[in-house]
């Protein structure tokens, strides 16, 4: 009889899910927890990035995994799949956010309303005669209009049997606002001349007096905007997809019977031929079948020196084409293209990022159940202890107001516009406030090479002459021929040579050599520059002393271009990717803070190993492509590590999506900056460390707030339950815990670079680059 298969593991597959309508870490939970009771279902819930991703058997119906979600009182969906890069692109192009709309509609409804309530109900020499009736006219809205989407969530967690902050903040604002009405219509609140004066004394009070419409309305517009700078900053989680889509061309130059013809870049098909032009991007991943040229490959490996590439040779697509003419076959289109995976590197590495949430959330499950079970037990207690049920009520309600999150609300909001906020005016852009955490806990960062620790631009940094060679008579040939050259090396030459002795003579002929350089005519010089090998082409081979020192200065991975004239070969030019100025500063400031740097590159070991020697880091992984950047992110993690990842170009991306903490550099590419967790707009590596430092010290400040708002609420619950809590001295306790909180989170504005006002804050190549000397 045939071995049944019936036992053997069932094979599996991973569903991804958008959800909507989390709002707190309890949420997340919740569906978690419900997904995970399915048969044969592992999944985790990802509130940073509102998705649920979950392994399932093959062939399981996603339809399941919605409706239970769905069952749990939330949204789910499957993502929309992507087609062609730029189809992609427009799919996940930025759309107006009218959640968030409504949002800040709310909020700022609730500014312009809440405070003069707040005013009237803390001053009492603002009290006039119908004060109280005032306040009810500008709470009202507020507490219905602008926390209609607290209600809207409590209701929905109530019909599901659970509770969470909305719950809290729900059921405090509305109990406030009911007894506020009970004590204006029914009570003595709404006797003309009515004062909420300030008593220091705790007394038993049956609260017929007493309005809460302050607590209610202050309650909704610090909550509010807590929600709204919390939607922003998710609002982001697409931002690094819809900018590394954005890289690719939009249209090609198909070849069709011979012709050319224009045609957007998705009709193109697997073995179509397109042309590239100098300076335009490569359409898509193919083979190169006719012409030279060098491209520029550093947006996808970080490689700063072109890569010449001839017939036979692979090309990728969004790389920049930085020579000659290519006609180019294609070998992969649209979600098999080189781009299309990194694209999907960066969505799996933000999706699959450690759950960090705001420490308010985290014991929101246990806090939300408790109070409210504090406040029906108080309830309870006075009925059956004989006290009348206005006693009653009122002592309930104060357990739910007091217990309602004022400080709470302010705690993470006002820490993180005042950090941030001083972080901007030192050029450092902080997402939001999960990014905080990580910092905390960061002990390796890992650094890109091209455009982080070096500038990432080609600079000639030698020029070495032959004897009885004049340095400027070399330069000025050279720069005058390499002018005329589109290659990025070639442009390096003329820049530095222009620098160096001035205009440059006029050029009376020129050709490019494929693959090999320059010839042309300056100053009746018939002039050679480029590889050894177009110098040995017209008899002209280079001194010993000169292939003595080309072979010594490409030990170190610099580029060496050859000079000749005349049917004599004249001197060698030395060109290579400059450190930054402020790197080495940057990496003892990094030491200093606890961290261990990893210099990470796509470039040649020789290289990377030099880098780091000459700014003082002792580990180097080199020769990584994109995909293994990431994997040497995840390798670390897998040791123990937490990791922070410092870059600048595309091929960068993933991998700071991966680390659980992202920096980009602000002079980089716009992928890497919006698959980052922190931008530093400067340029500088040096600002690296004060983010993490300013970080630091936002998330402890956040948490002295956040302990300041629970231990306030510890003490002030049994005071409530008790009845000794005067809705004044109630009122002003509560003010003084929103105070302090807002003070605590005002000394962040104190907070100093380490960055040098007299050293260069931007390392850019033209100004900080050495001089250049002879040999």
């Amino acid at each position: 009889m045939a071995t049944s298969p019936a036992h053997a593991a069932p094979s599996t597959t991973s569903v991804e899910l958008e959800i909507g309508g989390m709002t707190c870490a309890s949420c997340a939970m919740r569906i978690e927890k419900k997904l995970n009771k399915l048969d044969g279902v592992e999944a985790s819930v990802n509130l940073a990035t509102e998705k649920a991703r979950a392994t399932v058997p093959a062939g399981y119906d996603p339809r399941l995994l919605i409706a239970e979600v769905e069952k749990t009182g939330y949204t789910a969906r499957l993502p929309t799949p992507r087609k062609a890069a730029d189809a992609a692109a427009d799919a996940v192009r930025e759309q107006p956010d009218h959640e968030l709309t409504a949002l800040r509609n709310r909020l700022a409804g609730a500014v312009v309303l809440a405070v003069p309530v707040i005013a009237l109900a803390m001053v009492p020499a603002l009290q006039f005669t119908f004060w109280q009736w005032a306040a009810l006219a500008l709470a009202w809205p507020v507490i219905l209009w602008a926390a209609w989407p607290f209600h809207r969530a409590a209701w929905a967690n109530l019909r599901h049997g659970a509770a969470t902050m909305d719950t809290l903040v729900s059921v405090g604002t509305l109990s406030a606002f009911a007894w506020s009405l009970y004590a204006l219509f029914w009570g003595t609140a709404g006797t003309p001349g009515m004062k909420h004066g300030f008593e220091l004394s705790v007394a038993p009070t049956d609260g017929a007096a007493n309005i809460y419409l302050e607590v209610a309305a202050g309650v909704t517009m610090f909550v509010l905007a807590g929600r709204y700078f919390e939607k922003r900053s998710k609002r982001q989680a697409g931002a690094a997809l819809r900018a590394l889509l954005e890289l690719g061309a939009k249209d090609v130059a198909v070849l069709r019977d011979g012709i050319e013809t224009r045609v957007p870049v998705e009709e193109l098909a697997v073995d179509d031929e397109f042309v590239v032009r100098p300076g335009e991007k490569i359409a898509t991943d193919g083979v190169v079948v006719l012409g030279s040229s060098a491209v520029d490959l550093s947006m996808l490996t970080g490689e700063s020196v072109p890569v010449e590439v001839a017939a036979g040779d692979t090309v990728t697509g969004a790389t920049m084409n930085a020579g000659g003419r290519l006609v180019v076959r294609v070998t992969r289109v649209g979600g098999d293209t080189q781009l299309a995976q990194m694209a999907r590197l960066v969505e799996d590495a933000q999706t699959g990022k450690a759950e960090v949430q705001r420490l308010a959330d985290k014991v929101s499950g246990v806090f939300v159940p408790i109070v409210i079970a504090v406040a029906v037990a108080v309830l309870g207690a006075w009925l059956g202890a004989g006290f009348p049920v206005a006693a009653a009520f009122t002592a309930a309600v104060a357990v739910l107001i007091i217990a309602c999150p004022c400080a709470l609300g302010l705690a993470t909001p006002t820490a993180l516009l005042v950090g941030t906020g001083r972080g901007a005016q030192l050029g450092i852009l902080i997402k939001g406030p999960e990014v905080l955490e990580s910092t905390r806990k960061v002990d390796t960062i890992v650094l890109d090479k091209t455009g982080t620790v070096t500038t990432g631009k080609m600079t000639l940094v030698e020029v070495v002459t032959a004897d009885g060679v004049d340095r400027t008579e070399l330069l000025r040939l050279a720069g005058a021929l390499e002018n005329a050259s589109e290659h990025p090396i070639a442009q390096a030459v003329a820049r530095a040579a222009a620098q160096e002795v001035g205009a440059l003579p006029t050029l009376e002929d020129f050709a490019a050599v494929e693959g090999k350089g320059a010839q042309g005519v300056v100053e009746d010089h018939a002039v050679l520059v480029g590889r050894e090998s177009l110098l040995a082409d017209w008899s002209q081979p280079l001194p010993t002393e000169l292939v003595r020192r080309k072979a010594s200065v490409e030990q170190t991975g610099r580029t060496v271009v050859a000079v000749g004239w005349d049917g004599q070969a004249r001197g060698l030019l030395v060109v290579a990717d400059q450190v930054r100025p402020t790197s080495r500063d940057a990496i003892a400031q990094f030491t200093a803070l606890g961290l261990a740097p990893v210099l990470l590159t796509g470039d040649n070991r020789t290289v990377a190993e030099q880098i780091a020697a000459e700014v003082g880091i002792g580990q180097v992984i080199a020769e990584v492509l994109p995909a293994d950047k990431v994997d040497v992110v995840r390798r670390l993690q897998a040791e123990g590590r937490v990791v922070a990842m410092v870059g600048d170009g595309v091929n960068d991306a993933a991998a700071l999506a991966q680390a659980d903490l992202g920096l980009a550099m602000g002079t980089g590419t716009d992928v890497a900056i919006a698959a980052a967790d922190i931008t530093l707009v400067r340029g500088d590596l040096r600002s690296a460390a004060d983010a993490i430092r300013l970080s630091r010290r936002t998330l402890g400040t956040i948490r002295t707030n956040l302990f300041w708002a629970f231990a306030y609420n510890t003490v002030a619950i049994p005071l409530a339950a008790l009845g000794l809590l005067n809705p004044m001295l109630a009122g002003a306790a509560m003010a003084f815990s929103s105070v302090f909180v807002v003070g605590n989170s005002l000394r962040l504005r104190s907070f100093t670079s380490h960055v040098s006002d007299g050293s260069p804050a931007t390392g850019t190549p033209h100004k900080d680059a050495p001089r250049l000397v002879d040999a």
